[in-house]
């Protein structure tokens, strides 16, 4: 039985924001202060409110945990995959959170080297995260970067993996993508600023000497564009990456000779977003010049910078957006998008013969692997849908025989033929038809009585997609209906899309959701008493934006690390990411944006109205979303909701945008939010219908 408690209240300190000549009061804009004990104590506060509201949800989520769990094989590997000389790949031990990573010289029958334990490494860190690996050319050095704040501030270290040794150099601050030179000794990394989290500066590091005296290589000074480094397939360049949300730079260094400087591919232009990747002293280039939905080039490296030069080797199609694409010595493999769905097309080179793989699934997930050498007919890929979990495969470009390295084994007796998934379309209400992907047990009525669980994101024209989660399972195996709304503001259906979703069209994003939640509801899917609505990051946003305007058609919101002091932070350009993002939302320094923003931005938009049962859920050291924004909305949805539903708040003091780390711990995450959905829809619990059935 539930507890009843006073939820925490925060005290009021009224802040006047002035922006063109208009003022918004912000009475908890004192929450900002995280080295302020008082917020501390606040936090705390919420988090001990949750935890004795769901006291009696305890062995539920105990259950749901163990479940979860036991779904995972503990002792398992990755796929290896060949790098010059070496099979790299990681393995789980039993009973530990994280990989550890190995390689075997030759064959798999060789012995195996263990080249980085993340276990050893995480012992005593509350949090941790080892990213970036790459091995030096001549294979016997290891650069590799490590958070142990999830701040996203990174370490750089290097190991020698002849001796097992530790180099002394430390380097902090940096993003984790590196490239070495050909010489084994030079390695190029990007340096944060620690303050706006911003990648801007360029270093080249010498192994064996002070950092200290690195030399700077590359700033980049328009605070707008993020800056990476990454080695072409070929091996032949290092390649310097600088974009923003519409346009992008590519800076080009012969491996060979680190001492020289970087060269441009083409200069920055306004809307043109631009990758390289090298073959046979060409660049091909993917590109949305005069190309809404991409095309690709080729043009030879000396006369990149020349677009008279450039020659079209797969046009633009108004259907067919081009997603990406891998180079192979003698194929050219692409990811098409159509119809919100990726296609594999293969071609070969020499007779431009062509064909597609074939998935034969209504909704799935289909994507290049790690692919690092270019002579070769095997692709690897990588395959997932609602009712498949993610699998590796190879394919032969040539014979076209396609061999399952990998699939995710599902412990507990997991039978995808228990589960269906279809792929259905909502209207919305200027005409356009949304995709919508779910999935169910077999045997569900559509009689309108379904829990539903509806989740999108809906930003930055990243498509949601149509991805296995064994975790899920335990909400599919008690009657829950899982459905992916593909809504405006991804690029499910192509680069308009997402251009129909973002700047002055951004409320097309929660308009689609909510007529899809409709959609849901006429269909007999479900009903608004059952109805559950998630998003994370900017999917809080439209989780934010949606209770604000039809808060009657859920029962329950969860919204993870949610977007949705919007006018407050995009008007800081000292918060961390802001500057980068006005090519999404806008500029709110032209009164135009202004004025839009502010007409959806949920703190600004909270009103006095009932309120769905809602879970938020944050992150003390967030680097993306900072835990203020949540903490504000949820002190002023106290203040302002008329009704009685469950509002909680839950703080990871330890962690930051992506939660907790280490492959068990986030099932704690995951099982404190199918307890708080299940309690609100008022499920009892009963012997869940297991996966073997």
């Amino acid at each position: 039985m539930r507890v009843q408690v006073n939820a925490p209240k925060a005290k009021e300190i009224p802040k006047i924001l002035t922006t063109h000549g208009q003022d918004r009061t912000d009475k908890y804009y004192w929450l900002r202060d995280r080295e302020n004990p008082e917020v501390i104590t606040y936090l705390e506060a919420e988090n001990k409110y949750l935890d004795t509201v769901m006291a009696h949800t305890k062995p539920l989520q105990e259950k749901l945990f163990n479940e979860m769990k036991g779904r995972i094989k503990e002792k398992d590997e990755s796929a290896p995959f060949k790098d010059g000389n070496y099979y790299y790949y990681y393995r789980y031990e039993e009973g530990f959170e994280y990989p550890i990573h190995c390689r075997k010289k030759g064959s798999l029958e060789a012995t195996e080297e263990i080249i980085l334990n993340e276990n050893d490494m995480a012992k005593g860190h509350d949090y941790f995260d080892a990213a970036g690996l790459e091995v030096s050319d001549d294979e016997q050095i290891l650069a590799y970067a490590v958070d142990t704040v999830s701040r996203r501030l990174y370490t750089l270290q290097f190991k020698n993996l002849a001796t097992g040794k530790f180099y002394p150099e430390i380097i902090q601050d940096v993003d984790p993508g590196f490239a070495w030179a050909s010489d084994s000794k030079s390695v190029f990394y990007v340096k944060k600023d620690t303050e706006t989290l911003l990648p801007f500066q360029v270093y080249k590091h010498v192994l064996g000497t002070d950092p200290k005296t690195d030399k700077l290589v590359y700033e980049e000074e328009d605070d707008t564009f993020y800056t990476s480094l990454f080695r072409t397939k070929s091996k032949k360049y290092i390649m310097l990456h600088i974009g923003s949300t519409l346009s992008s730079e590519m800076h080009y260094l012969d491996a060979s000779r680190p001492e020289d400087k970087f060269t441009v591919v083409l200069p920055r232009e306004e809307e043109h977003e631009y990758t390289a990747e090298h073959l046979n002293d060409q660049f091909y280039i993917l590109t949305n010049w005069q190309a809404q939905n991409f095309r690709l080039m080729e043009v030879p490296v000396a006369k990149s910078a020349d677009k008279k030069a450039w020659k079209e080797v797969i046009p633009h199609r108004k259907e067919v957006y081009l997603d990406n694409f891998e180079l192979f010595k003698n194929h050219l493999v692409l990811n098409e998008r159509k119809e919100g769905l990726l296609h594999m097309r293969i071609i070969r080179w020499q007779d431009k013969g062509e064909h597609y793989l074939d998935f034969g699934e209504p909704a799935y997930l289909a994507y290049t692997d790690i692919n690092p050498e270019m002579d070769t007919p095997k692709l690897r890929y990588g395959y997932t849908s609602l009712t498949t979990p993610g699998s590796v495969y190879e394919y032969d470009m040539e014979t076209k025989e396609k061999k399952l390295l990998k699939q995710q084994e599902v412990q507990g007796g997991f039978t995808k033929e228990n589960y269906v998934s279809e792929r259905v379309y909502a209207t919305a209400r200027d005409g356009v038809k949304i995709p919508i992907s779910l999935v169910y047990r077999k045997g569900i009525n559509k009689d309108g009585n379904n829990p539903l669980y509806q989740y999108s994101y809906g930003s930055y024209g990243i498509s949601s997609e149509a991805t296995f989660s064994s975790s899920r399972l335990s909400l599919l195996d008690r009657g829950f209906i899982f459905a992916i709304v593909h809504i405006r503001g991804g690029q499910e259906m192509g680069r308009q899309w997402y251009e129909d979703g973002k700047l002055l069209k951004k409320k097309n994003t929660f308009t689609d959701f909510i007529d899809c939640s409709e959609f849901l509801i006429k269909e007999k899917y479900t009903n608004p008493e059952k109805l559950v609505a998630m998003g994370g990051s900017a999917g809080g946003l439209l989780m934010g934006a949606v209770v604000n305007m039809r808060p009657d058609l859920y029962k329950a919101v969860v919204a993870h690390v949610p977007f949705v002091d919007v006018m407050t932070t995009m008007l800081d350009e000292s918060i961390p990411l802001t500057t980068g993002e006005y090519d999404e939302w806008g500029n709110p320094n032209t009164k135009e944006y202004f004025d839009y923003m502010l007409s959806y931005s949920p703190y600004d938009n909270v009103k006095k109205q009932a309120y769905p049962n809602m879970l938020v859920t944050t992150g003390l050291h967030d680097s993306q979303v900072q835990y203020w924004e949540p903490a504000k909305w949820v002190a002023k949805l106290r203040t302002m909701k008329t009704d009685n539903n469950l509002l909680l708040m839950y703080t990871n003091m330890e962690a930051g945008h992506g939660g907790a780390s280490g492959r068990f711990k986030k099932f704690y995450d995951t099982a404190r939010e199918y307890a708080f959905i299940m309690d609100v829809l008022g499920m009892q619990e009963k012997e869940v219908v297991t996966t073997a059935e």
